[in-house]
Formats: C-alpha cells, structure tokens, sequence
C-alpha cells in the first residue's frame, strides 16, 4: 500500500518549501538553442523525467511547467514557479550559467535565494551534460507560457531570505556526483540518479534542528542517515535502505505496485510523472543501489519471497475490529487480506500496515488513496476517506489489520486516530439521511451469536449453504457489504414490511418467502427450510437491521434507487463500457474473477454461475438502478466503497447488455404476477 519517494512539492513540515522562481533581470541574454539536436532535446525531456519537473511546476488544470501550484504549509503559502520558455514570466532569458546556479545553488539571476524545497541540494550533484541537455529541452521544447509567477505569502521570520545563505554555506554541499570506484558502474548510476536528480532524500531522509537533510548521501559518518525513512505532510515515507529484490523494486517503479505493496500519497505522481518513464536500466541501477544500502536500525526486514496465502482470521467474526473490517474492508482487500492483484493492494506483510510509525495508514484510512496511473495500469482504483467512522471504530480496525494474517505491530489507540484527524481534518460530510450499520455492533446484541450466523449467511451463503446455492453468488453480491450500503439493497427496516403484498406473487408474502424467492431466482438454487435454525439466523439478522423502522415508513436509501425507463438502451455502447468498466472485476465473458482457492472475488454476470431469468436482476432497468449506484466500485470517493461513477444512460446501456445475456432459466415464471402489471423489462 505505501511506498513514497520525493518530489518538489514534498519536503514539508519545515521552511524548506518550494518557493517560485521569479522572473528576473538577467544580466545577458539567453544563448540560442536553435541548434540543439534532436538526441540532446530528447536526453533533456529524459533528465527532466529523472527529475520529476512537472509535479510541482505544473498546477492542477494549468499549462504544462507554467507554475502556479499552491502549496500551503504551516509557515504560509507558496507557488511552483514558471520553467516554461517565456521570456517576461519564465526562464527564456537564462542563460545556461544562470540556469546552472538556479538548479546548482539555488540562486536566481536577480541574486534571490530559493527555499530549499526546491532540491538544489541534490540537483547539485547533476553533471554537466545533463544539466545542458535538461537546459535544451525546457528552453527549445517546452511550449512558452505567458504566466506570471505569484508571490509567496510566508509569515514571519520565513519570508527573510537572506538567512538561506547562511543555511546554504552550512548544509549545501555543491559538489558534483563522484562515483565510488569500489561499485560497480550499475550501483554508481542507481547512486548519481537517487542522490542526485531523483532527490529521493528530499522526503526519506530524516531532518536535523535547522530542518536539514542529515546526510546528502550514504558516505561518511552521517551515511547511516541518508533514506532512513521521515515522516512528512503526516505521511511516513519509509525507509529505502535494502529494500526487496531489485525486481521487485523496479516493478514497483515501473507500474505503482508490486507483490508486497502498492504506492500512495504523492509518491502516485512520482511513478506517473517519472519513474514510469525511466529505462529498465536506471530502473534497476536504482532498485541495485537501494539494495546496497546497509538496513537501519528500526527498519523492518523486507521480504524477497512470495507471501504464503493465508486464511481469514478466527477473530474475523468475534470482534469488533474483524467484524468492521468484514464491512468497510474485506470487499477490495479480502478476507484473507490477500488484496486482489493490480486492483487492490495486500495487507499481509505490507510495509505500511507494519510500520512502526502509522502516520501513512492513518493517513489513508481518514482521506483515501488512488493507485498510480501507468502504462501497465491505466486504470486509477480508489480508496474513500473513512473520516466519517469514529476515532475508536477506526482504531479497532486498524489494529485488527495490524495483528492478523501473520503481522504483528502495535495496536493503533483513539488518540492517535484523533490527532491524525486534527492535523488533517478530513470531509465528513454526508448529504444523504441513511444511517449505517455498524456489524460491530451485532456483539451487542442479547443474540448475539444467532445474528452473527444470520450476517454470515449473507456474506458466505454458498459456502455455508451449498444445497441451497445453485450458483456462484452470495446474499452480498446484490445486497453490499451484507445489506449495509444505501442503495446497494439494504437490509434496514426490511423486516418492518413483512408480510407485506408482493406484486410478483401476486399475495402477501412473509419475510421467509422473500428470502427464499433470491434462493430460487437470485442464486438458481433451493429454498431454505422456514423452520431450519439458519433461516431462522438470516430473519434475526433482517430483525437486527429493522431499528426503530415501522410498517410504512420511508427508509432513506432503501432498495436499489431508479432509473428513468424511458431511456433506450444501446446495446453497442453498453458492450463497450461493459469492457471498459466492468470486465476487470466480472470477467471478459461474464464469468466473474476467480481466487486462487476456486472461489469466487466477484461475482458472474452471466452464465450457468450467474442469476437466472427470474431474478430482479435480469430486468434492464432495475439492474442499471443498481448499477447506477454501486458499481464499478473502488472507482472515486463514494463511501464505503468508491462505488458509482457511470451516467443513466452508460447504467440502463450496460445493464441491458449483461442482463440480456445467456443465464439459467426459472421454471416457475409462469406463475409471476398472476395479477397482471409485469414490468416492461421483465425477460418473460
């Protein structure tokens, strides 16, 4: 889940932050480089890369390296800086010398020093040849951009530059990259590009008094420092020193994930804007010379094999932790906290789940997370915020994740929650009236172990009903997080409404009927036996869920919501964002995403495994409501499960798409809505 490396907008905590680079009066115009080659603009785009310049000087929507990023930090405000050639606003009238003391010394040609958030220390370390061509490409190919730099806005005494000369003689080291000639030429390259235009010490290096890197390298006595791990904007960015293999390394680099985690934070931007791009060699020169580095003494011992899979946790339905993560977790990290690979990151063995320091899992438990956007994978899966879970809920699950699947780190306490929240203070807002169930709860119950059955029937119904289940599918595969999510089918107050009429049948109908009509349609299976103790369980759980809900009451988020029916489905499109948006998770043809054990994570959307004609489901306009509203999930910030995102007509386009695909068929349809008023969208 967490890895985090610099970038310019990243020191934090400290005056060191990025400052804009004025335009200034230089002393002597720029030299043309009209006649730079091709292979030296395109070296200088590749250095530029190395140096991840585009996440700072480029703001959210705005020209590209035309400046303008906000950067509040707790001294004031400060902008990124315009690199773009324009001659008024950017840097179209450096000289290559000036441009060189900027990036070397961090000193602008009008004589103004730069906040050191602007890594010049490590830029320092460039060579020559690197620092021409980076001049080349920004001056000869990145498009000119009018825009005036905005002035920083730094309280007092941070806004008095002149001290940054005095902080430069004692910690700047302006001294060429010199590689090591004991290492190989492979290390000394992974050396120059983490030291140097990487400037990965920026965030992993721990800070001294005057808020210093404690060492700008591995040499010396200081050595033991450098990439020793900081926590910074209240994320840890862990310790790079011997890391895993170098392949996993490189992978991680290369796509935003690997086998043991998953990129966060602002280190997503850094693999999308830069180590994406970057060779297979420097690739793995850097994973190489991470590897060389000796570990601290608090650094956890990286794995260099596989995981073994591991089972779900006796305590998963015992406690209130296991049962809170069973609701806001196990869907996208599973309960064995395997994850799912290239979606969702594992939990078992995960560096951030373990780290002794949990400011990154707090972190993104209260605020989210999104993958990197790579060319391996494009597709962005997101984590919402949990913000609106209370200090104590998210302690409790937090330290259920911390002690189960073979980790072993502290439990997290409410106050740390608490102080976390504070230095963030995350959105909590939430427009809609449904109250969630907290499965916590259940505990509470004078039933408590019968309620607890009837919950795990929803979740695991085909494995703990298999005579019963005629497909692949779970009571929670229609009815999210077991009946907890609005407008995934909730199960709140459903009981208060039986026995009710229902059209379908035709006559009022008990709550046992209901839940044995998804047996027989639903899941393509048998009825349960009304007197048996688990549909007895499956009622008390429907009666735990009934809260003060009263026959005829409106329950906010009941059911599956509606879309409009006079929308025309297109079967063309609704292929197309099926392929798009959902066969990641269902499957190219329908068949869901199978485990590794046989089991299913998602479920089929059709065939022999997949719900049958009788099913709610297989009508085009209440699945596209239900698609509407859940689905994809982990696609934005929708709590609890990033689910939602399509338009009405994407949702009626691909549910008549999936729902009108070959599935089992239900015998007993001729006696539906004996009554009449069958839905138009009925598949009989």
């Amino acid at each position: 889940m967490i890895f985090k490396c610099a970038r310019l907008a990243t020191v934090g905590l400290t005056l060191l932050y990025a400052c804009q680079t004025p335009a200034s009066e230089p002393t002597a115009a720029a030299p043309s480089v009209n006649n730079a080659d091709t292979d030296l603009i395109q070296r200088g785009q590749y250095v530029a890369q190395l140096g991840d310049c585009i996440a700072c000087h480029t703001a959210k929507g705005g020209a590209v390296m035309a400046g303008g990023l906000e950067l509040k930090t707790p001294m004031g405000t400060i902008y990124s800086s315009n690199i773009t050639p324009d001659p008024e606003t950017g840097i179209g009238r450096y000289s290559f010398e000036q441009f060189d003391t900027v990036m070397r010394e961090g000193k602008t040609p009008a004589g103004e020093n730069l906040y050191p958030a602007m890594p010049y220390p490590s830029y320092a370390k460039m060579s020559e040849d690197d620092m021409r061509a980076l001049y080349a490409y920004l001056l000869q190919d990145v498009t000119a951009v009018k825009q005036a730099n905005l002035h920083a806005d730094m309280s007092f005494p941070f806004n008095q530059r002149w001290g940054l000369s005095l902080w430069n003689w004692m910690f700047v080291d302006a001294q060429p990259f010199t590689p090591d000639p004991s290492k190989s030429e492979v290390i000394n390259r992974g050396a120059y590009l983490v030291q140097g235009l990487g400037h990965c010490g920026s965030c992993h290096t721990p800070r001294g008094l005057a808020f210093q890197e404690k060492a700008l390298s591995d040499a010396g006595s200081r050595g033991k420092h450098y990439l020793a791990g900081e926590t910074v904007e209240d994320w840890r960015a862990l310790s790079l020193r011997n890391l895993w293999t170098v392949e996993d390394t490189v992978q991680l680099l290369k796509t935003g994930q690997n086998r043991f985690a998953t990129v966060s934070g602002n280190m997503a931007d850094v693999i999308h804007h830069s180590t994406q791009h970057f060779t297979d060699a420097d690739l793995t020169a850097i994973a190489s010379y991470l590897k060389s580095l000796p570990p601290g003494k608090d650094d956890l011992p990286m794995p260099s094999v596989a995981i073994a899979p591991v089972t779900a946790p006796d305590t998963l339905f015992t406690t209130r932790g296991g049962l809170g993560y069973t609701q806001f977790c196990a869907d996208c990290h599973r309960p064995d906290g395997g994850g799912v690979k290239g979606m969702f990151p594992p939990l078992n063995g995960n560096p951030g789940i373990l780290a002794s320091n949990p400011a990154t899992l707090l972190h993104i438990t209260l605020t989210g997370w999104k993958t990197a956007e790579t060319a391996a994978h494009p597709r962005v899966w997101t984590m919402p915020g949990f913000a609106r879970l209370a200090d104590d809920e998210i302690a409790e699950i937090l330290s259920f994740v911390r002690s189960s699947w073979g980790n072993d780190a502290p439990a997290i306490k409410p106050a740390q929650v608490a102080h976390m929240r504070k230095q963030l203070n995350p959105d909590t807002h939430d427009p809609r009236a449904f109250v969630t169930p907290r499965l916590a709860n259940l505990l509470t119950a004078s039933n408590a172990d019968q309620v607890v059955r009837g919950m795990r029937l929803h979740l695991q119904t085909k494995a703990l009903l298999p005579d019963n289940v005629g497909n692949a599918l779970n009571c929670t595969s229609c009815h999210l997080n077991a009946g907890t999510v609005a407008d995934g089918s909730p199960f709140v107050g459903v009981s208060a409404f039986f026995p009710g009429y229902a059209p379908r049948a035709g006559k009022q109908i008990t709550l046992e009927e209901r839940i044995n009509g998804c047996f027989r349609r639903s899941m393509d299976g048998k009825p349960l036996a009304v007197t048996s103790p688990d549909m007895q369980a499956m009622v008390a759980y429907f009666d735990w869920m009934k809260m003060n809900t009263a026959p005829g009451d409106k329950v906010a988020g009941r059911g599956v919501g509606k879309v409009d029916p006079g929308i025309k489905p297109d079967m063309g499109n609704g292929k197309a964002v099926y392929v798009k948006q959902c066969a990641v998770c269902h499957g190219d043809n329908g068949q869901g995403l199978i485990h590794a054990d046989g089991g299913f994570i998602f479920p089929p959307l059709w065939g022999d495994e997949s719900f049958n004609i009788g099913a709610g489901m297989a009508r085009t306009y209440t699945a596209a409501a239900f698609v509407k509203r859940n689905m994809p999930i982990g696609f934005h910030e929708q709590f609890p499960l990033g689910q939602g995102g399509l338009s009405d007509q994407e949702a009626v386009d691909v549910a008549a798409y999936f729902s009108h695909q070959p599935r089992p068929d239900f015998p007993d349809k001729v006696k539906d809505w004996p009554n009449g008023g069958k839905p138009v969208d009925a598949r009989y």
